[in-house]
């Protein structure tokens, strides 16, 4: 297709063609052992200038297929942990316990999260050191407003709480403390052995994972086939003056993920970005506007050689309409397991075949994921694939995602709704015999990104009371 040129020289600088964000998979990572071959070297960028909130005490240390629950970075002596802002050590105890002892408050920002395929609401106890689910006695829409906030989503696009009857069985909840009056949620939770009604709260904090697209594989991205309208709704293409560069994912009306080496260097700037949702063809992005953005953050452990932590957020200036052809995909909350095998589909606008141009209409293939010891060995790539990346594709090669699919969505279907596995990083050539795709693996990026979307949102959880 013919690209467009830029209404506005100056809010998309000019620039020649040839310094685009490499689009990958294209190449491996540039590491100075366990090569078979030489990669193909490419010019390293300046380093961009993040702007990211300090980090706080969750991290992940999880492999490519298991998400357990969050562990506890330590940097400070003993058992203390550090304000990931100022570097103050404090007591375990002392996290989520409603009193903010980090300048910026960072062990108040992450005290509850979503739990396993069900989106079961868990509380962290500042007492035990634990996670606990959230009895369903006295809950209300309100309160689950007010934890979906905590997670850094605009209660705007809140969808619902219900009470289900936990798979496994639970002997401790935290439950409401109704009498405590009018003081923040956090504050009224407490921790007890008995749930009356036996439910737990199940909290969904946005309509997330829903495609008309069953999970039988049909059968370029390389060997696929034309997507077909509202199949992958939270698809987008992220472009440069009127060209498509790189793919990404809606995980909210106002955020979108995508790889960090789509917008390394000078392209962390959001002025050069515009950003198209539901389309299918490249065509029609000539008639209709895209969406402008806001802000760029990279994954502060970004590395352009070996594309660890490839993962980086756009929040839009405006957030998207959610329709039934515009619409998030949901994030994989911890707990989650994505088996070897286990059939997940890419999509994009890449090219259909290495070295070919991208594709004006968009693709999708269905991919099962590899282990990633067997994508780390000697025939495969030989040590190349980190823990925050994860396989994806054919031995024998034939199916794959290729030069402008990167930053795109590798997803699966589980209890009915789609899951955002990865993003598409790296590969050596295009669908090649025991050369599969490399994706971003966000089991291992889901509570960085809840970071920072809480951090880059209006307003502050403890300040807001249900009526």
């Amino acid at each position: 297709y013919i690209s467009r040129q830029p209404g506005d020289a100056n809010v998309y600088p000019q620039y020649p063609p040839p310094y685009y964000p490499p689009s990958v998979p294209h190449y491996v990572p540039r590491v100075p052992v366990h090569q078979s071959a030489p990669p193909v070297v490419q010019p390293k960028p300046p380093s961009a200038k993040m702007c990211t909130p300090g980090s706080i005490l969750i991290t992940t240390h999880l492999s490519p297929f298991h998400s357990d629950p969050l562990a506890v970075a330590n940097s400070c002596l003993g058992s203390s942990i550090e304000c990931g802002s100022s570097g103050t050590c404090v007591s375990p105890s002392q996290w989520c316990d409603g009193v903010a002892h980090c300048s910026n408050g960072e062990d108040e920002n992450r005290c509850v999260r979503l739990y396993g395929p069900n989106f079961i609401l868990e509380v962290y106890s500042s007492i035990s050191k634990s996670w606990y689910p959230v009895c369903k006695d006295d809950w209300n829409e309100n309160y689950g407003k007010i934890a979906c906030k905590d997670m850094g989503y605009n209660v705007n696009t809140y969808y619902s709480s219900q009470g289900i009857t936990p798979e496994r069985g639970f002997t401790s909840f935290m439950r409401l403390n109704t009498s405590a009056g009018n003081i923040d949620l956090y504050k009224k939770l407490y921790n007890s052995d008995s749930c009356v009604s036996g439910a737990v709260v199940s909290l969904r904090c946005t309509k997330c994972g829903v495609s008309r697209k069953n999970s039988n594989p049909a059968s370029r991205i390389v060997g696929g086939s034309a997507a077909v309208l509202r199949d992958w709704p939270w698809q987008v293409s992220l472009q440069v003056q009127g060209s498509h560069v790189c793919g990404g994912s809606i995980i909210t009306p106002e955020w979108i993920v995508t790889a960090a080496h789509c917008v390394e260097g000078q392209f962390s700037s959001p002025n050069y970005w515009n950003v198209y949702a539901g389309i299918l063809k490249q065509t029609e992005t000539r008639y209709r506007s895209g969406s402008r953005v806001q802000k760029i953050i990279s994954h502060p452990n970004y590395d352009s050689d070996t594309k660890d932590n490839d993962v980086a957020l756009m929040k839009l200036q405006t957030p998207l309409s959610i329709t039934d052809t515009v619409a998030p995909v949901c994030l994989p909350n911890p707990g989650m397991m994505f088996q070897p095998d286990q059939q997940c589909w890419i999509s994009g606008w890449g090219a259909e075949y290495q070295g070919g141009k991208t594709s004006d209409v968009l693709n999708a293939v269905m991919v099962p994921l590899i282990e990633r010891s067997v994508c780390n060995s000697a025939k495969f790539y030989n040590g190349l694939v980190l823990p925050t990346m994860i396989c994806a594709g054919y031995i024998e090669g034939g199916k794959d995602s290729c030069q402008g699919d990167s930053g795109g969505p590798l997803v699966t279907e589980k209890n009915s709704v789609w899951w955002l596995v990865g993003d598409t990083s790296w590969g050596t050539g295009c669908a090649s015999r025991r050369r599969p795709g490399v994706y971003g693996n966000m089991t291992m990026f889901t509570d960085w990104i809840y970071r920072n979307m809480c951090g880059n949102s209006q307003g502050d959880l403890f300040g807001f009371t249900p009526t």
